[in-house]
């Protein structure tokens, strides 16, 4: 039986021109590990030209306190710590994405806007109603979306104006924009919020809520669990366990992931540390 809703997903990604080539199992191979930060909830890969770093939301307290504690930690690629303090005086940010030289931070109830080039926070946007904001995504027109993960909703930031994009997902956490679409991670499911706002099934199965997406091999994913989990999800919906490492303690949570290196980047939230590995998937 044709399942319609893969149907339309691979329609969306195939009319963007993204196709699936992972051939091989995938796999990860450690590089290194940095610790010196607080509380590091995700990793955002920065590049403009020769310009190329690493963010770094640090909480360094509660998840939802408003105390003034959070802030940004700037990395090299390779894992040196440039400046731990590159900006301070948020609370709990997390989730994080980029655009036109700005940086948008999901901190509890607000969208800070940060002017990556000057380190400076230009614009605090309050959102109404928010309780738990957690991931950010840009799409590639400079849409900002963001979730609640308490609330359920998706919302979108565009023109100054913000609305509710999508309602009534339990446990939305990671999201990542593809063209228009929108990629959501809600406990374990991964869907698609198509440019119509129809929700698209693309796997489940996965053996703890979903943390970070990040989109690999032109159809592909990476996926997060915080408590210690990531998988590669192909474009069919196999879901395939790259590492599991609950049982130590070492949290994997909101991913980033440098298409150029094939490199995928973990904060390890309790551990105050941030993991590289190389993704072999060929």
């Amino acid at each position: 039986m044709i399942n319609l809703k893969t149907l339309g997903l691979s329609f969306i990604l195939s009319s963007l021109g993204v196709v699936s080539t992972a051939s091989a199992a995938p796999s990860l191979e450690q590089l290194w590990l940095t610790e010196g930060v607080s509380v590091p909830e995700s990793v955002l890969v920065y590049r403009n030209g020769k310009t190329n770093f690493l963010l770094v939301s640090q909480i360094d307290g509660e998840s939802n306190t408003k105390d003034g504690k959070g802030g940004i930690a700037k990395m090299s690629l390779d894992g040196a710590l440039d400046n731990v303090n590159w900006v301070t005086g948020l609370h709990a940010p997390k989730g994080m994405a980029q655009f036109g030289g700005k940086l948008y931070v999901a901190d509890v109830d607000e969208i800070v806007v940060i002017n990556i080039k000057t380190a400076e926070i230009e614009k605090k946007v309050a959102v109404p109603g928010a309780i738990f904001l957690n991931d950010v995504t840009v799409d590639s027109k400079g849409t900002v979306y963001v979730s609640d993960m308490k609330t359920g909703k998706i919302h979108r930031y565009a023109n100054n104006a913000l609305s509710d994009h999508f309602t009534k997902l339990e446990n939305i956490n990671g999201l990542k924009a593809i063209g228009s679409n929108v990629v959501a991670g809600a406990g374990k499911n991964l869907y698609m919020i198509d440019s119509n706002k129809n929700r698209l099934d693309i796997a489940s199965g996965f053996a703890q809520g979903i943390d970070g997406v990040e989109s690999i091999n032109k159809g592909d994913f990476l996926v997060s669990c915080w408590a210690g989990l990531i998988y590669y999800v192909h474009l069919g919906g196999k879901v395939e366990l790259l590492l599991d490492s609950q049982k130590e303690g070492i949290n994997t949570a909101d991913i980033g992931f440098d298409n150029v290196t094939q490199t995928l980047y973990v904060p390890n939230f309790l551990k105050n540390s941030v993991t590289a590995y190389k993704v072999n998937s060929h």
